[in-house]
């Protein structure tokens, strides 16, 4: 995820986290069955059915070989995080605040699960890969130094032995320290997390229920604004 991306996602995710529970000060129970209303759920429907189009085309190989003579797979999956995050804003602002079905609350609890776990998998997760990658050349180099200086004192006794840079042993043993629990902490939290994609998926089969329910309940009872 470049950094404009990260901005951009990130605003909108900050957006939907602040207008989530705005549901205290504003609620519009007749929004949601509105034209307007309507078009917000439309829109977000149609973002969340596109999200469909990474997940065909990733798992589907033949599909994925065809796609990439037109666009990068990158490109599709950068168009799925931003479809996602737009479209769980567009559906909040649909429900205009009116949290009072089960359904309408399941579906907002599963969308908003899908959207976090999408960012988490996207952007946290690969960030702490890389945070990883680099304590691990970090803890690699002062081992090696710990390695020169550990040889250098032992022809030595009762005298104070430094590195080139003039980190004494002691010090070093300290950062070699703190760098291999903050590596150990780290490989911990990226094993916890690598189960995000558990926790998507399941949700999005969750979400793609509801939402096929919601929609049939609104035709079925009829679209207010359609009278």
């Amino acid at each position: 995820m470049t950094e404009a991306e990260k901005v951009t996602v990130g605003g909108l995710l900050s957006a939907l986290v602040l207008i989530v529970p705005a549901f205290l000060f504003h609620v519009a129970p007749g929004f949601p069955g509105s034209l307007v209303g309507s078009l917000f759920g439309i829109a977000a429907a149609a973002l969340f059915l596109l999200l469909l189009l990474y997940t065909v085309v990733k798992r589907q190989p033949w599909i994925k070989d065809h796609t990439k003579r037109f666009m990068p797979v990158g490109a599709l999956l950068t168009f799925h995080v931003y479809a996602g995050a737009l479209g769980g804003l567009l559906g909040i602002i649909h429900s205009g605040h009116k949290f009072q079905s089960p359904l309408g609350i399941g579906l907002v609890v599963v969308m908003l699960t899908v959207v976090a776990s999408g960012f988490v998998g996207r952007y946290y997760l690969a960030q702490i890969g890389q945070n990883l990658r680099d304590q691990q050349g970090q803890l690699s180099v002062l081992r090696k130094r710990y390695d020169g200086l550990a040889l250098a004192a032992s022809g030595l006794q009762d005298q104070a032995v430094v590195d080139p840079s003039g980190m004494s042993l002691h010090r070093l043993i300290g950062a070699i320290s703190d760098l291999e629990f903050s590596v150990t902490s780290r490989e911990a939290l990226k094993r916890v997390l690598a189960r995000w994609v558990v926790l998507h998926i399941g949700a999005a089969i969750a979400m793609y229920t509801l939402l096929a329910l919601h929609i049939w309940g609104a035709v079925y009872y009829g679209l207010r604004w359609l009278g």
